[in-house]
């Protein structure tokens, strides 16, 4: 049997799920572990990488992880695969076409988690569903050791058979968030750490509680201090973490466990020195709007070196803040904003125009209550909604923003008072309408 070499399809925008399956594979497996693991930066090195593999006489897994937005774009990845023998950018590629079965495409992902079916149907042969590093860590070495798909459950798999078929295991379990690493230590791939996995707050526009379900899960202080430890020794200054709600951290629910908070951030500190920069608060995570305080600010002001906190606001309507199910009201922004101002930090306010059901009355009351936050020194981060697989509002139509929306987000944004990709969003909003799976029709009796 061919040895098994794995590709990791990195792309700009999918980095941090597969650094996190390099590090379950570099804990589980260890360095001699029977497989070639490869890294690739962008589709090129992919194709180059798996050819190369091929020639030396390699079986090989391409690993993929992609966003909603990006169908079309690794639709259209995928299909190069097939053409390698064709490609100029690689040399003699005609002797580098393996027979049937001897590359294998993985994907992962929230996308693929929502949109399994549709998925594989793009032309995957595997795909991950839910959390991947148990599942992942597993195919590859049944893979490794010649095993079929599905012999022993493949828990979190979904894959085709020889017929085209659809075949699913049982759900992955969810392990405490500790159980693997944030990041791929030994091979020095770096993301911001994963403090806290799932979310309480089921946004009705948000997939995270829909992937990773509404619950908290902590990774321990300790090794959160650890992995920053890490990061700093390798020549890298700032830590950033990675969650959906920064103050959220240590708490099982809606509450805030300032305690828990500033043991975290205090251990970081500890583990990295005076030179490292902490930030919390801020991309690629934001806090909620009620539970900023004045101490949490000024925990946030002793520990770390932020200068701005991104917070949840989304919009200035308090029916649909009520309909999204966003657990809090336009007063906790203005108030969020101002003690925000008050203890020095600049708030960043993230804003969600466009939701269903929004009427003309819900869109000025969002314009209003940015320009009263704007006047109170915040900055306005804008968002268009776009109706994501794995949502309850994954199936609402698209529509275009109103000519006087646009016109204030422009403005907003030549005054330096706004900034954000809702130009872009608004494209991609339009796409996934267009490419979304037909679902099946409800029949009604009688």
């Amino acid at each position: 049997m061919r040895p098994l070499a794995v590709v990791l399809h990195y792309r700009r925008t999918a980095s941090y799920g597969l650094n996190v399956l390099l590090g379950a594979l570099e804990q589980e497996l260890g360095d001699e572990c029977g497989v070639e693991v490869l890294t690739a930066s962008g589709i090129d090195e992919a194709l180059a990488g798996t050819a190369d593999a091929l020639r030396r006489g390699f079986r090989v897994l391409v690993a993929w992880s992609f966003y909603s937005p990006e169908v079309s774009t690794i639709a259209a990845e995928l299909a190069r695969f097939d053409d390698l023998d064709d490609l100029d950018d690689l040399d003699d590629l005609a002797g580098a076409v393996a027979p049937a079965g001897e590359v294998r495409h993985v994907v992962g992902g929230v996308h693929a988690t929502a949109e399994p079916v549709a998925t594989l149907a793009m032309g995957f042969d595997l795909l991950v569903a839910g959390e991947g590093e148990e599942p992942f860590v597993e195919l590859v070495r049944a893979l490794r050791d010649g095993q079929p798909i599905g012999a022993d459950g493949s828990a979190g798999l979904w894959w085709r058979d020889e017929h085209g078929a659809v075949h699913r295991g049982p759900p992955a379990p969810r392990h405490p968030l500790g159980r693997y690493p944030a990041f791929a230590l030994r091979r020095g791939r770096y993301n911001p750490i994963e403090i806290t996995r799932g979310c309480v707050y089921g946004c009705t526009f948000c997939q995270t509680p829909y992937v990773f379900k509404a619950r908290f899960r902590h990774r321990p202080v300790p090794d959160v201090a650890q992995h920053a430890a890490r990061l700093v020794a390798s020549g890298r200054r700032d830590v950033r973490f990675l969650t959906p709600t920064a103050l959220s951290y240590g708490s099982p629910d809606e509450s805030v466990d300032l305690a828990a908070v500033e043991a975290l951030l205090s251990s970081v500190r500890a583990a990295t020195g005076a030179t490292a920069r902490i930030f919390f608060g801020t991309f690629p995570s934001e806090v909620r709007p009620e539970h900023v305080s004045v101490e949490a600010l000024r925990l946030i002001r002793r520990w770390c070196d932020n200068d701005n906190l991104v917070i949840g606001g989304q919009s200035g309507s308090e029916r649909m803040l009520a309909l999204t199910n966003r657990g809090h009201g336009v007063s906790e922004v203005e108030r969020a904003v101002r003690l925000c101002v008050q203890e020095g930090l600049q708030p960043n306010v993230d804003f969600l125009f466009n939701l269903p059901g929004e009427t003309a009355a819900d869109a000025a009351a969002t314009v209003e209550l940015a320009r009263r936050l704007v006047a109170l020194g915040a900055r306005v981060h804008s968002h268009t909604f776009m109706a994501l697989p794995g949502t309850p509002l994954r199936d609402a139509p698209f529509r275009p923003l109103e000519p006087s929306m646009r016109e204030e987000l422009e403005r907003l944004s030549s005054q330096g008072a706004a900034y954000g990709s809702w130009r872009r969003q608004e494209q991609v909003a339009a796409e996934l309408v267009s490419i979304r799976p037909r679902r099946p029709r409800r029949r009604h009796d009688g």
